[in-house]
């Protein structure tokens, strides 16, 4: 499965859902959709997608052998392939649920704590931060983006 901001989305909605439902986060519920979907963009910057990745080895290859000298679809080409392979390990194998992490875990979850704490969208955080960040880490471990859009299916 390819990852891009849906992925992102799904995991903002993960995680706000266990946020709500063990009673740690209060927000409104006509501000949801919005809440998860600036969760999912402060997410962006911790995570990058396969959608992210093939759009900088794109430009990695058209940086080293310039845009006129690329076949008509770069992506089929050995260099592209190449580039992803090293931007992927880059990461060093670390991913959540097909996302790539750019920063590890906890350093997510604390980027997280940060988001609620000072995020108009929610109306009360009722946690330590370090209680927080511990439920966070943990709550993300347990997401997978496949049961996430079967649940967001019905």
């Amino acid at each position: 499965m390819k990852t891009d901001f849906n992925t992102l989305i799904a995991l903002a909605t993960h995680t706000i859902n266990h946020l709500k439902q063990d009673s740690i986060i209060e927000y409104s519920v006509d501000k949801r959709a919005d809440l998860i979907d600036a969760l999912a963009t402060e997410l962006g910057v911790s995570f990058s997608t396969d959608e992210d990745v093939r759009e900088q080895a794109i430009e990695e290859v058209e940086d080293k052998f310039g845009v006129e000298e690329m076949s008509e679809d770069i992506t089929e080409t050995e260099m592209f392939n190449h580039a992803r392979k090293e931007i992927i390990k880059s990461f060093q194998g670390e991913n959540l649920g097909g996302l790539y992490m750019v920063e590890s875990l906890r350093n997510v979850a604390k980027r997280v704590t940060e988001f609620l704490l000072n995020s108009d969208l929610v109306e009360d955080v009722f946690s330590s931060d370090e209680d927080l960040i511990a439920f966070l880490v943990t709550t993300m471990k347990k997401f997978n983006p496949k049961v996430e859009r079967q649940a967001n299916a019905y």
